[in-house]
């Protein structure tokens, strides 16, 4: 049914050629691949795949310049990008080059089937943009980070509005800048305000500014927030705090582009992009009345939701050296690196400050920490005391290592089959003491079957009469073993 369609793959890695070629061969697509810009560069110029599937790392060149030979050849033809190394930048990149969709590796092929279908149906590479100013703010390997570049990506070529959620900390700010500076609004002003941080009396001033004389104490014209940021992009931080009145009057500008100062009498035209965030459950707002439906909807159009440090405590370490490398520079210090066993215990903290925390940590430490590597014992007392239970949990599979290497290292052998018998040995002798004896329920908190329990019991049993049948026929002394 999709023969009509070729399908280019263009990968270095023979086991993702094999394995997109087999999945898309499946789904009835014809499929030729490349292993280089080169090779497939050369293939454009009589070739007419339908769609490309390229790596972005590749030997020879950058994959997305394959989306240059497309231009240059004017070939109407859909690229997507592949990479196992993403981030911020590359994101972007991709989409403003015009990329049809940008998926981090591992994916999942089902993923990569839909796409394919969806850039197939769409068709082709879009125009080329400007490139925006570089932003290294964001970091992040995390699935959900990943996801947050990708969404910037897609935004690069737009101005629409954004609504950001996310836990106090967890860089809500950091986010609606990269926005602005990767949107074609870069070059005009970038304008924050925190709505909660100003009295809700002034905050209407603060936004739309006032005329002399409009209250007491207006001395002289002032120009407000919206004015400031014209040409480019307002941020509302905590735009759940904004009371009922004022979402009103913020409601009725976005919605017809236009307003007066306080007092004023001279329309004003309103061109921002507004960007919004907030920590609250602003639908739950919604219901309790707090918060205009109508509003929400107008600031809801794209939500980017950043996940709080916690759950993604891949970047813990990333984000620490990126900050205690930024911090030294900051203040003229030596740098400072993490030890292993410090790292782990930042990635078994709460975080309950999430990302703003770690920065603020990293500055203490910069400061604080008397050598050049930075060891549990620098660190808060309370990260120290959640830390250091991280640890213990942790405690066994160190054991472990430490037992592999000796092992390996005296030339011994068959150390899973070993090490597995001592395992189950040790977890079967553990839920049975746990539960006073009763096979059932031990079985239970395993994920056995009682079945499976007592077949396994009963070779332990074997094995110590084994043993001790051993012993006896050596005059009390071990068997000994193979």
């Amino acid at each position: 049914m999709n023969g009509q369609f070729e399908i280019w793959v263009v990968d270095d890695d023979e086991a993702i050629r094999f394995v997109l070629k087999r999945a898309l061969q499946r789904k009835g697509y014809d499929v030729r691949c490349f292993e280089t810009v080169h090779s497939v560069s050369a293939a454009l110029e009589t070739g007419h795949p339908g769609a490309i599937l390229t790596d972005i790392r590749l030997p020879d060149a950058d994959g997305l310049s394959v989306v240059d030979t497309i231009e240059r050849l004017a070939v109407d033809c859909p690229v997507i990008a592949m990479t196992a190394f993403s981030d911020l930048d590359q994101a972007v990149n991709a989409f403003q080059k015009g990329v049809f969709e940008y998926l981090p590796k591992p994916f999942d092929l089902e993923q990569v089937i839909s796409v394919i279908e969806r850039a197939l149906a769409m068709g082709t590479v879009a125009p080329k943009e400007q490139s925006s100013p570089s932003g290294n703010q964001l970091l992040g390997e995390s699935q959900a980070m990943q996801e947050v570049f990708r969404t910037i990506g897609r935004l690069s070529r737009s101005d629409i509005s954004v609504l950001i959620t996310g836990e106090t900390g967890s860089g809500k700010e950091v986010v609606a800048r990269v926005l602005h500076q990767h949107s074609p609004r870069a070059d005009a002003p970038f304008v924050a305000i925190n709505t909660a941080a100003i009295p809700s009396e002034l905050l209407e001033s603060e936004l739309f500014g006032h005329e002399k004389g409009a209250f007491t104490g207006a001395h002289s014209r002032r120009i407000g927030r919206f004015e400031e940021a014209a040409g480019g992009t307002l941020f509302l931080d905590e735009i759940g705090d904004m009371p009922i009145a004022l979402q009103t009057r913020l409601l009725r500008v976005l919605a017809e582009g236009d307003y007066y100062r306080v007092g004023g009498r001279d329309l004003l035209r309103a061109d921002a992009r507004v960007i919004t965030a907030t920590h609250q459950d602003l639908e739950e707002k919604v219901r309790g009345g707090g918060f205009r439906e109508d509003l929400y909807h107008r600031l809801n159009v794209i939500n980017i939701a950043l996940p709080p440090l916690r759950d993604r405590t891949v970047d813990i370490a990333l984000l620490a050296r990126r900050f205690l490398a930024q911090v030294a520079k900051e203040l003229g210090l030596e740098e400072k690196s993490l030890r292993p066993e410090t790292i782990r215990i930042l990635e078994g903290y709460g975080w309950p400050g999430n990302v703003r925390q770690l920065l603020n940590l990293c500055r203490q430490l910069c400061v604080m920490a008397p050598g050049d590597q930075i060891f549990p014992d620098d660190l808060p007392t309370e990260m120290l005391g959640q830390g250091r239970q991280e640890d213990k949990d942790r405690a066994w599979s160190e054991t472990l290592r430490r037992w592999a290497n000796r092992e390996l290292a005296s030339g011994e052998t068959e150390l899973f089959g070993r090490a597995q018998a001592e395992l189950e040995r040790v977890l079967i002798e553990c839920a049975l003491e746990q539960t006073g004896g009763q096979r059932q329920k031990a079985a239970e908190l395993l994920g056995l079957g009682r079945n499976t329990l007592t077949r396994k019991l009963q070779k332990f049993d074997s094995e110590r009469n084994g043993d001790a049948i051993g012993k006896e026929a050596n005059n009390g002394r071990p068997a000994a073993v193979g």
